[in-house]
């Protein structure tokens, strides 16, 4: 509870208002982190963990040393909090001294993830502005103020202070204004048409934010050219943001690790982000429009000693259209609960049990738009990394989903064998995007949009009416099942439906992934698919 404590004190000096605030939203952050973990725990392949239980409602995992941590049980796409669990009788209702009483090995730095996640949600929770009554783009992305729905790190910001949260976080709703580094150009590394708005000569105007400019320039030995230029909305990721003049939004570095990643821009990146844009759009065109494909239209790496640097990069990218009588935004944020008045929480309306009908029409329109999408461009090569963030969704006037946008390019695999048998050429981009293991691609999609984006809204809409979620899932497979039927009968498109109607699915192991020694990159596990097994696993697991 080191860093609760901590930021309460930082609390009371900079914005003593927001204290009792704080003070009262730490035991439902407590809860809400507590809750991922036990997912985690009861998911992920954690060393230290034996045999999995279900007994009367509740669960019990038994340790390696012979001790028993128990709760209630649950699925693996539930978004409830855990306000206790019980580690042999005894009730901890802190995530990290759970952790730290349960002595996993390599555990002692999730901890103060933990720790560090509890603390930032309070925060996040306490200064989270109102709802706001027609909002923009922006102001839906602000609206996320959980995080990650599954990721027990959710809300881990370690070396933001929290006067930089208040002052650069989306949930508060700050302006960020962005600063310059002039830097020369025949030194940088530059993909695409550089703007001239962002020239000075022969040199490049690089838009920083201002957090890089306080912590990481200064190691770097390098001063801006101007401070506070570029007012702006910070968007979900944190480090890209939205002129408020309009025009690109702007992805900055933030060399800092927000949820498990640290937040900078590779060299390999900028080098990636057009020829990306450019085989996306083309694989999209092929597919009528589906999805639309949010393009980087340019990106820059300054040279520090010599070398292009991850600290000092810039990518431009087209921003969030806006369409006449139509709302976009992330799908993250139809899966946040309602707040006040609920104005900035489109799907409020669905929940309860009169609205199951309707919710299930809902989640078909957007089942049917986003598995058309997602699958069509596994068909043609590129499997996307479809979670709530990097995926946006246009509602009509009615609140019906008509179509997606997929943003935020680094993070899709590609196939050169799948694209070459569909008469595409091998894009130039970094071998580490590339890859033809159909294991790769189906982990890639399917554990993103599968395990994180219909599972949190299957878990929203039937709010742990298991007879509901194991509907709502059947309405999700039948979606897909119309994409495959839509799609040539080759065998790629055979071996993808066999993997996404298997018996398990593989998703990402965030515990894992952040224990010492785990190897660089995503960690994985697999749970059992509620797309083959909605109705008899869900109902299986009715309390």
């Amino acid at each position: 509870m080191r860093h609760s404590v901590e930021f309460a004190a930082d609390l009371a000096a900079v914005r003593p208002d927001l204290s009792p605030g704080y003070a009262a939203a730490l035991p439902g952050a407590r809860a809400a982190v507590m809750g991922r973990l036990w997912r985690g725990l009861l998911c992920e392949p954690l060393p230290g963990l034996g045999e999995r239980v279900a007994t009367g409602g509740n669960v019990r995992v038994r340790l390696a040393d012979g001790r028993d941590l128990t709760g209630p049980a649950r699925l693996p796409y539930d978004l409830a909090g855990e306000p206790v669990l019980r580690l042999d009788g005894v009730a901890y209702a802190d995530p990290a001294g759970l952790l730290v009483a349960l002595g996993l090995p390599g555990s002692e730095g999730l901890v103060d993830d933990l720790d560090n996640s509890v603390a930032s949600m309070a925060l996040s929770r306490a200064g989270a502005a109102s709802p706001v009554r027609e909002p923009g783009p922006e102001h839906h992305e602000q609206s996320v103020v959980d995080g990650h729905p599954y990721h027990p790190g959710c809300r881990n910001r370690p070396g933001v202070s929290v006067a930089e949260q208040l002052a650069y976080m989306p949930e508060h709703r700050p302006v960020v204004a962005l600063d310059l580094v002039s830097v020369p150009a025949a030194e940088c590394l530059v993909t695409g048409p550089w703007p001239g708005s962002l020239m000075d000569g022969d040199r490049l105007l690089l838009p920083v934010h201002p957090w890089q400019t306080r912590h990481v320039l200064p190691e770097l030995g390098v001063r801006p050219y101007a401070t506070g230029v570029l007012p702006c909305h910070p968007l979900m990721s944190v480090r890209t943001l939205a002129p408020l003049d309009g025009g690109p939004h702007l992805k900055t570095a933030f060399t800092a690790r927000m949820t498990s990643g640290v937040r900078d821009i590779s060299p390999g990146s900028v080098r990636d982000c057009v020829p990306l844009s450019d085989l996306l759009t083309t694989l999209s065109a092929r597919l009528g429009g589906r999805p639309r494909i949010a393009r980087y239209l340019s990106g820059a790496a300054a040279a520090v000693h010599g070398e292009h640097t991850a600290d000092l990069s810039v990518m431009l990218r087209e921003p969030t259209p806006r369409r006449p009588g139509r709302t976009v935004l992330p799908v993250a944020a139809l899966a946040v609960p309602p707040a006040g008045d609920g104005t900035a929480f489109p799907l409020a309306g669905l929940i309860g049990t009169a609205r199951h009908e309707a919710a299930r029409e809902w989640l078909a329109a957007f089942a049917d738009v986003a598995m058309a999408a997602a699958l069509g461009l596994l068909a043609l090569g590129v499997a996307l990394e479809a979670h709530g963030q990097n995926l946006l969704v246009v509602l009509d006037r009615r609140g019906a989903p008509v179509e997606l946008v997929y943003r935020d390019l680094a993070d899709v695999r590609i196939s050169p064998a799948r694209l070459a048998r569909n008469g595409f050429g091998r894009p130039p981009v970094s071998a580490r995007l590339l890859s033809d293991d159909p294991e790769v691609l189906h982990a890639k999609l399917f554990g993103s949009l599968v395990g994180t984006t219909f599972g949190s809204l299957v878990s929203l809409l039937g709010q742990g009416d298991r007879t509901s979620e194991s509907r709502l899932w059947a309405v999700v497979a039948a979606a897909a099942r119309r994409a495959f039927d839509a799609l040539p009968d080759t065998a790629d498109v055979r071996a993808d439906r066999d993997a996404l109607f298997g018996e398990r699915i593989r998703v990402k192991a965030h515990l894992l992934a952040r224990l010492a020694g785990a190897p660089p990159g995503d960690s994985w596990t697999t749970l059992p698919n509620p797309l083959t097994q909605g109705a008899s696993w869900a109902l299986a697991h009715a309390q």
